[in-house]
């Protein structure tokens, strides 16, 4: 077999036994972070939308829509301001 299909294998066997040994309590505090970054990726979709009128891009990857779920607005407004300014 081919060495990365077998790393592959046991990293998801590994994943796999670490999240049926998760509690319920992690299990929630997974489903929220998840829901977090959507909710971020949806403020930097809509920031894109309206503020493409103005020259306002940021990227929407898993670091900005992080810093925008877990931050909310304040968060888009530093990412805004990061990208005006610095950027």
């Amino acid at each position: 077999m081919d060495p990365i299909l077998i790393i592959t294998l046991i990293s998801g066997l590994i994943i796999v036994l670490l999240l049926a040994g998760m509690s319920g309590k992690a299990f929630k505090w997974l489903g929220l972070s998840l829901m977090k970054l959507a909710i971020g990726a949806i403020f930097l979709f809509f920031l894109n939308a309206f503020g493409n009128q103005f020259g306002v891009y940021v990227p929407i990857n898993f670091a900005t829509s992080a810093i925008s779920g877990f931050l909310g607005i304040p968060g888009v407004a530093a990412l805004t301001a990061i990208q005006l300014w610095v950027i």
